[in-house]
């Protein structure tokens, strides 16, 4: 009755998002002596650099993946960051992966942060996950946990309205014979 031919639907190739390093993936047993290796990158994106010879003044914000070798000062906020050893930031850093070889000063916020033996760290981490090597340094606070948004403002309350008063009879508390 209906001979309509149904056309199929195109197929998107979905790329599959790799794994947090350190976490174990279904089917692969977690490496619990492997030595660190810097954070894998994403098939399709690169790892932006910044070399040891230049030095960086203002904020840096972007999705992607950012390797710090050089002087910055100045907050950071991106996708994953790696801090090398000669690598040094004066600012408040945040990305879903943070892996410090080098040096911090300011606030740490990641899904994941990793201390290596070689870390300078001098300020707050918040992060759900925390990892630090012996021989790493760091001076402040750890909150467990992704920052919650600051709540909102209190709605006003509405004014009180007055009750309203029975009347009383006039002259005197009971009825009169």
């Amino acid at each position: 009755m209906f001979n309509k031919t149904k056309s199929p639907a195109p197929a998107r190739a979905a790329e599959p998002i790799p794994p947090l390093p350190d976490l174990p993936s279904p089917g692969r047993p977690a490496s619990a002596g492997a030595p660190a290796a810097p954070a894998p990158v994403a098939a399709g994106r690169g790892l932006s650099t910044l070399s040891a010879d230049l030095q960086f003044t203002g904020n840096i914000t972007g999705s992607g993946d950012l390797q710090i070798d050089s002087q910055v000062k100045g907050d950071v906020r991106v996708g994953r960051l790696i801090v090398g050893e000669t690598g040094a930031v004066e600012g408040n850093v945040q990305a879903d992966y943070v892996e410090v070889r080098g040096r911090i000063v300011g606030g740490v916020t990641g899904k994941q942060v990793k201390l290596i033996s070689t870390a300078y760290v001098d300020g707050d981490i918040t992060a759900e996950q925390l990892s630090i090597d012996i021989g790493a340094y760091f001076q402040g606070r750890v909150l467990q946990g992704a920052r919650q948004p600051a709540p909102a403002a209190p709605k006003p309350a509405p004014a009180p309205q007055p009750a309203p008063q029975a009347a009383a009879p006039a002259g005197g508390d009971g009825p009169s014979a």
